[in-house]
């Protein structure tokens, strides 16, 4: 099958986006609709009676690619409520006065803590989201006041949460690629680990040493305000609690705690945030949130319209046959430009369309390692524009306006990252004889 058809989605993509300024999501959207009409789905099917139906037209594929990232929508909305109620009632202020009072002269330790404390949320949760508009909300202000550039902090906050979404105990890129192969969730953990703990330290310290060892702990604690903590004590720090409690129960004790879901975690902490701390109106904060939310949102509802009629007009399957025909040296600068770029669409879908196929060109190397490793290539399109979801959300956690100047930081690590992965990917058979014989 010729992907011609693909070439004319993104061209229109691109041209609604960018010269016809449309939403993202919308754009995504009419691009999807496009694709399914030339690859020859009907706009409506009818009965011989004459009665409309859904059957195979192409509405009907584009109300069921909508609903493909309903979990991950439900997430950020939650997150995002939960994040406005932390911020009114005092959290985020309380946490940021401590941090500066308990690490600032410490600023090593600071960055590569802040770095873990960040990516956390994304390695329960497989999303990059979870982490930036939580722990990254958190982390950003004592960054701020001990003089980091917004755009630095930015760029922090966005890299640790991406390498927090591939560190085990959920990575959801390599899950995603597992289920096309009929590969299980297995013996992912060390790779997983090599993955993102090496290059979360050292982005940590090259990003945040150098700024915080030249910053002012005291003049920062001095610009921020102890009363919410000094008013309401430890009693703040319980919606967080909660969060890490119903997050970590069910991988602590499989089987005797409930697991609950991310968007009902998220909900119960923001009604407990509602009770301690300063006073909120509930509604006010709702408000709040979901219009920081709803651009996002319907970025994943168009982002799933493109996957669904991707799969049902073929295109995808074309392009698994397209890539196991590759030589190998072309395998292997698909696998570094390839999964990113396509992640700019959806990290997820990248994974989906492209992880799969480049799983299978790479047999014969040992399969865990090159999962993991793809999970990472397809994990860095959260840093991809136009989507760019971690580094959207992290500039406005900034409050930078322009979230491509947060992405020109991210660019280097970005790459190093990537050619991190590859690593991981070649070396993967030795290293696995070598883990094996230890």
């Amino acid at each position: 099958m010729t992907l011609w058809p693909l070439g004319v989605m993104l061209l229109i993509f691109v041209a609604l986006f960018l010269w016809r300024r449309w939403p993202l999501g919308l754009a995504l959207a009419a691009a999807a609709l496009a694709g399914g009409l030339v690859t020859g789905l009907p706009l409506w099917t009818t009965t011989q009676g004459g009665l409309v139906e859904p059957g195979s037209s192409v509405w009907r594929h584009l109300v069921e690619g909508g609903f493909i990232y309903i979990d991950p929508i439900l997430i950020m909305a939650t997150a995002l409520l939960f994040m406005k109620v932390i911020e009114g009632n005092g959290l985020l202020a309380s946490l940021s006065w401590l941090i500066l009072a308990r690490l600032g002269r410490r600023p090593a330790l600071l960055a590569v803590l802040l770095a873990a404390f960040v990516a956390f949320p994304g390695t329960l949760t497989g999303l990059t989201t979870a982490s930036v508009l939580t722990t990254g909300a958190i982390a950003a202000p004592p960054m701020l006041r001990m003089g980091m550039d917004r755009r630095r902090v930015g760029a922090f906050i966005a890299l640790a949460a991406l390498l927090g979404m591939v560190a085990p105990p959920v990575n959801l890129p390599v899950m995603i690629i597992g289920g096309g192969v009929d590969m299980p969730y297995l013996g992912f953990t060390l790779p997983l680990l090599l993955l993102s703990v090496p290059p979360l330290v050292l982005i940590a310290l090259w990003l945040g040493w150098g700024p915080l060892r030249r910053g002012d702990p005291e003049a920062a604690l001095a610009g921020l305000d102890p009363g919410p903590w000094q008013r309401h004590g430890w009693r703040l720090l319980l919606p967080v609690l909660l969060v890490l409690v119903l997050m970590g129960g069910p991988r602590l004790w499989p089987g005797h705690f409930p697991s609950l879901g991310l968007p009902l975690i998220f909900v119960l902490a923001s009604l407990l945030g509602l009770r301690v701390g300063e006073r909120l109106r509930p509604l006010d904060v709702a408000r709040a949130a979901l219009r920081q939310a709803l651009p996002v949102m319907a970025i994943l509802v168009g982002v799933g319209c493109f996957i669904q009629i991707m799969t049902v007009s073929g295109l995808r399957g074309g392009l698994v046959i397209a890539v196991l025909q590759l030589p190998e040296w072309a395998a292997w600068l698909g696998m570094l430009a390839g999964l990113p770029l396509f992640g700019a669409v959806s990290a997820f879908g990248s994974a989906s369309v492209l992880g799969v196929p480049f799983l299978l060109a790479m047999l014969g190397r040992p399969e865990i390692w090159v999962g993991a490793g793809l999970s990472l290539l397809a994990a860095l399109g959260d840093l991809m524009p136009p989507t760019a979801l971690s580094g959207i959300f992290a500039a406005q956690v900034v409050d930078e306006p322009d979230y491509l100047r947060v992405l020109r930081v991210c660019l280097l690590p970005a790459l190093a990252i990537g050619l991190w992965a590859l690593a991981l990917i070649y070396f993967g058979g030795p290293m696995a004889d070598w883990l094996g014989g230890r």
